[in-house]
């Protein structure tokens, strides 16, 4: 008999097609060594301010603001802004607002309220007829085409991609130099086509994730944006009990979770292992005997049940593998328990 092969769902085919995506990316706006978007000069602090996956992006790049730029930079969720009794207005300051629809009600609300303290705003945004895009002071345009599944997948790589050169251009301005993160850009496509053929790797992984009921996620530094990421993603395709702690901070009591049963504990991570990593690790490992899976870089000094790792030596370029990785582990998770991920039951594209 013939093989029946699956239809691609939207999700997979959205997963796929992030290689291309940012590709254009870089076509679009990095031309002869320059990063060609409209920026505001004389800028001393970053505020961003997103929810969901979006919120994910912020708090990621926040980390690269201050690595690359020396800039003072965090992230906000969109509804803890607008609850705020006092909110920031510097002088020097800059609010980032970034939502894929452009339509996301509590992110344009805090827009509204950032404006009527006169700071300057910028968006991120895949949607170049939004309310967020027509109202802020400047602009990115994501180039990611309509996203048809419910859970961010090309729409996230591309603000992160974006949002990447919003860090590059304000750093620039600040009198760093940049030639060198620029010319690593040019490794993104290929760095997520790579990926890709690790896809059976991965699935390996979520076959053995897809029999637990609650997940443990923990990673430090930069890298917890992208545990949260994981978190979010298995939850809303898999429906599987996900949380993400950062590692050190998941040592002081939150590790009881453990006692619980033998949930599995993933490690994500786009460096090398620091020694406290390690550390904490094997005292996971011994005192509660949980399968650990890590993604993102080798695990020679803990021993994990499952490891996914791909080879680069350039922590921004590494992380668009990292999400790649996480996308198509909830994937395939979600297929294995046999879930509508374009369509999961009770969501819709957030934007009220």
């Amino acid at each position: 008999m013939p093989l029946i092969k699956h239809k691609k769902t939207s999700m997979e085919i959205e997963i796929l097609a992030q290689s291309k995506i940012t590709e254009q990316i870089l076509g679009a706006y990095v031309q002869n060594n320059e990063i060609n978007i409209d920026v505001p000069t004389r800028i001393k602090s970053v505020i961003l301010v997103a929810s969901g996956s979006s919120f994910h992006c912020a708090r990621y790049i926040a980390d690269l603001f201050g690595t690359i730029g020396q800039i003072d930079a965090r992230a906000i969720y969109s509804s803890e802004f607008l609850l705020k009794p006092i909110v920031e207005h510097d002088s020097g300051l800059l609010y980032v607002f970034i939502s894929q629809s452009g339509e996301t009600t509590d992110t344009n609300s805090a827009l509204e309220r950032a404006k009527g303290l006169g700071v300057t705003t910028l968006c991120i945004t895949n949607n170049e007829n939004s309310t967020i895009l027509d109202k802020s002071d400047y602009h990115i345009f994501c180039h990611a085409g309509v996203e048809k599944s419910i859970a961010a997948t090309k729409s996230l790589t591309s603000q992160m991609l974006c949002a990447i050169l919003l860090v590059l251009k304000l750093s620039q301005n600040k009198g760093v130099d940049i030639s060198s993160y620029l010319r690593d850009l040019n490794d993104i496509p290929d760095i997520i086509s790579q990926t890709y053929k690790i896809r059976p790797k991965i699935k390996q992984m979520a076959r053995f994730l897809s029999k637990y009921r609650s997940i443990v996620m923990c990673a430090d530094g930069a890298s917890y944006a992208f545990a949260k990421e994981a978190s979010l993603k298995i939850k809303e395709t898999s429906y599987i009990n996900t949380c993400s702690y950062i590692l050190g901070e998941f040592m002081h009591g939150h590790v009881a979770v453990l006692n619980n049963s033998k949930c599995a504990v993933i490690f994500v991570s786009n460096d090398v292992l620091s020694y406290t990593e390690i550390k904490d690790l094997n005292i996971i490992k011994e005192n509660y005997k949980p399968p650990i899976c890590v993604i993102g870089t080798k695990t020679n000094q803990v021993k994990s049940t499952y490891n996914i790792d791909i080879e680069c030596s350039k922590p921004m370029v590494k992380s668009f593998a990292i999400l790649v990785m996480i996308q198509l582990l909830a994937l395939e998770i979600a297929i294995k328990l046999h879930r509508n991920v374009d369509k999961p039951h009770g969501l819709n594209k957030v934007v009220k």
